[in-house]
């Protein structure tokens, strides 16, 4: 069974980065993260974050 992420972030580009949550002091090195036009999301390998692509309102720059 597959848990859900523990955050989700709605986005509006197809590539975006993920350095954790500085502001609690729980970061993690950067990633840049590619969201699948498939699935429509991606999630962050470090933190786990799940990142949805807004395809309403997302730039074409896949």
């Amino acid at each position: 069974m597959k848990l859900p992420a523990p955050e989700t972030q709605i986005v509006t580009q197809w590539k975006i980065a993920c350095d954790g949550d500085d502001a609690a002091g729980m970061g993690h090195p950067r990633v840049w993260l590619a969201i699948s036009p498939i699935t429509g999301f991606v999630d962050c390998g470090y933190c786990d974050k799940r990142f949805v692509i807004d395809r309403d309102h997302a730039h074409d720059d896949h």
